[in-house]
């Protein structure tokens, strides 16, 4: 099977991508903006017509849409998840064979939920801010494309390799600084929301699983279960060896922790594609969401997948690169 890749520099990209070459089954062409990519194009910039002669002589028979931004100011974000993928919808009906399309989408287009239930696909989407906003429009394009789609709305992702804007990797940086200069306290924001952590090479299979089946609309992807970010904090801190406290500004309210399933980035390895695109003095977007669990019951029977890395193993793995950096 051809498959036509978009954002494979990004934290999940780089995962869905390290699967799919694995694959003997597949054949897998990567397109992006850096050198290392086999087609440079800039979904932000280029035409539905210059990337249909793409697909044209790829000839995929699943295109996988990885690419995206988290952070940045509003304009930013529409380009990169709405305008993006409205290219990619145009560019796959003007192909002379069309595509299956697999989407990444956010857990963030749900916005608030009633505490202490899963939220199914079928919730009416509530998204709170511009990122949430920008990615619901998104996967509502794909959704009334009338191509051969399915939209994986993934919770909070975790694992190694979490860019050190997202919730995780802002706290074991504070923590191996803490650890190096005798620190005994490490500031965060607001710690006390419930989100739905799932690792990323869960994701990567769940996104492989999606690229080779006929599921389509939209699939959440998840744990199925809520933990208070707090007590996932400290599952991190146990990992790192730290003995002093995490003080917690409730001025400010949790970060979205799903780092952006983002498109190139050209800089540190360690910097999200998100990063790179914000200006440099954008902030994230805070995000007052105090309740988020996946039903993941359609992604377990439509596409046979369920979670196999736990979370104190997600985290331990961010722990360990951060302490291994340089």
């Amino acid at each position: 099977m051809r498959v036509l890749l978009l954002g494979a520099d990004g934290f999940i990209g780089r995962r869905v991508a390290d699967r799919l070459v694995a694959d003997r089954e597949l054949q897998v062409t990567v397109l992006g903006r850096r050198d290392s990519a086999d087609i440079r194009f800039d979904l932000t910039a280029g035409s539905p017509g210059a990337l249909s002669r793409f697909l044209d002589a790829v000839a995929p028979q699943v295109v996988i849409n990885c690419a995206g931004v988290t952070y940045g100011t509003s304009r930013a974000l529409i380009k990169a998840n709405t305008l993006a993928v409205a290219t990619v919808c145009e560019a796959i009906r003007r192909s002379r064979e069309p595509a299956r399309l697999v989407h990444v989408g956010s857990a963030a287009e749900y916005g608030p939920m009633p505490a202490g239930a899963p939220i199914p696909e079928t919730a009416e989407p509530r998204p709170v801010g511009p990122y949430g906003v920008s990615k619901l429009a998104g996967t509502e394009l794909v959704i009334s494309s009338g191509l051969d789609a399915a939209v994986l709305r993934v919770f909070d992702v975790v694992g190694p390799g979490s860019p050190t804007a997202s919730l995780f990797g802002r706290l074991s940086e504070g923590l191996r600084r803490a650890l190096e200069h005798g620190e005994h306290q490490v500031r965060m924001p607001d710690l006390s929301g419930y989100r739905d952590f799932v690792d990323v090479r869960d994701v990567a299979r769940a996104i492989q699983a999606a690229a080779v089946s006929a599921a389509t609309g939209v699939i959440n992807i998840g744990s199925g279960h809520a933990v208070r970010a707090r007590d996932a904090a400290q599952l991190l801190v146990r990992a790192s060896g730290f003995e002093g406290t995490i003080s917690e500004d409730a001025r400010q309210v949790l970060l979205p922790s799903q780092p952006a399933p983002a498109a190139d980035h050209h800089q540190h390895p360690h910097r999200s594609a998100a990063d790179q695109h914000r200006a440099p003095d954008a902030r994230p977007i805070l995000e007052p969401v105090q309740w988020r669990q996946a039903d993941v019951r359609t992604a377990r029977d439509r596409l046979g997948w369920r979670t196999q890395v736990p979370l104190e193993e997600s985290l331990g793995d961010i722990w360990m690169e951060t302490a291994c950096r340089v």
